[in-house]
């Protein structure tokens, strides 16, 4: 099969699935509300990674296209700002115990540090081509970002630690190939790395440094994941075929396997309320949010799914805020906005 017929049919499907969801949501209480539409003005192309400041109440979002970070008052319910000069911005990391804000940009291979309140650019750590996923590990007080691989010309990719203080890089971790999602573990001892072209997850001992154990995901291009300490759980999204599967972060088996989103590009775990939420459509003409309840460690069911915009891939979920964030980028008709949803019982 040719491109152009890839193409036609994923444009087929997506218009089906469109249709499907419209379907869906007649005469059904879905499971998450649109509350806000944010317009994000003079931003183009797609929006990548976003993060949230809980106590001053911002959303920080990457313009992968447009090279800068938007700034989104919550509170006021606006955009306020950009942060401009960034080579393909993707990862943000906001550490209010430091008054830091650590945003990734891949193409020159930076990590920039701000000043919390006043963004102000405190420093900046140079790395590789590639950095993207960045974590906070708030016991040891470092950062944990993901880069190399092929972006930086290598056949292995890394995970970059930076002394969080003293915004410091203080050594790196070699794993497959370029990290694509950073899961952490409430002690801080374990780091799960996914590695999208490989197919694989690398479970990372921090404290020695060192892959402990790699597993294989079945469907291929693993992307985004999130992670349920309390049953051991992780929640893997892919891309080809688009599931949402669930496997045992103690041993690497797979549990369960549902389909979803197309163009997935976000995945989130919210405890409170038990589910799982998978949002989709980046490169697609129509987006949505899949929308699954854990019964049990390992049971789930689909209880929701919710249209967003075209090309709507990236997500963010705070569960200090109890709200789920969609980043939709601009089209011929609307600005770049943030869709915020509120979950509902």
């Amino acid at each position: 099969m040719n491109k152009f017929s890839l193409r036609f049919w994923a444009v087929v499907f997506c218009f089906l699935e469109c249709a499907t969801l419209a379907s869906y949501q007649e005469g059904v209480k879905q499971p998450l509300r649109l509350v806000q539409t944010i317009s994000i003005p003079n931003v183009k192309g797609r929006l990548d990674h976003m993060e949230v400041d809980v106590q001053g109440k911002r959303l920080f979002v990457a313009g992968l296209e447009n090279g800068t970070f938007e700034v989104v008052d919550l509170r006021a319910g606006r955009w306020t700002r950009s942060i401009p000069g960034f080579k393909k911005p993707q990862g943000a990391l906001y550490v209010p115990e430091l008054n830091k804000l650590f945003l990734a940009s891949g193409d020159d291979g930076m990590v920039r540090v701000f000043r919390g309140d006043t963004l102000q650019l405190l420093d900046s750590i140079e790395l590789e081509p590639g950095p993207n996923r960045i974590v906070y590990e708030p016991n040891s007080k470092v950062v944990y970002v993901g880069y190399g691989g092929k972006d930086a010309g290598k056949d292995y990719g890394e995970v970059g630690i930076i002394d969080a203080k003293n915004d410091k890089h203080i050594g790196d971790i070699k794993v497959t190939a370029h990290p694509s999602e950073l899961l952490l573990n409430k002690s801080g001892t374990t780091l799960f790395v996914f590695i999208s072209i490989a197919n694989q997850l690398q479970v990372i001992d921090t404290n020695k440094r060192q892959p402990l154990s790699t597993w294989p995901v079945s469907s291929q291009r693993p992307g985004d994941a999130a992670f349920d300490e309390s049953t051991s759980r992780l929640f893997i999204g892919t891309r080809t075929p688009p599931e949402m599967i669930v496997m045992d972060a103690k041993s690497g088996k797979e549990v369960a396997h549902l389909p979803t989103a197309e163009g997935m590009d976000g995945v989130y775990f919210d405890g409170a309320h038990k589910r799982v939420y998978v949002s989709g459509g980046r490169d697609m003409p129509a987006g949505s949010i899949h929308i699954y309840q854990q019964k049990m460690a390992d049971q789930y069911e689909t209880i929701g799914k919710v249209p967003t915009r075209a090309g709507a891939g990236t997500s963010f979920w705070s569960p200090k805020l109890n709200r789920y964030y969609v980043a939709a980028p601009a089209n011929d008709k609307e600005d770049a906005a943030i869709l915020v949803y509120e979950p509902q019982e």
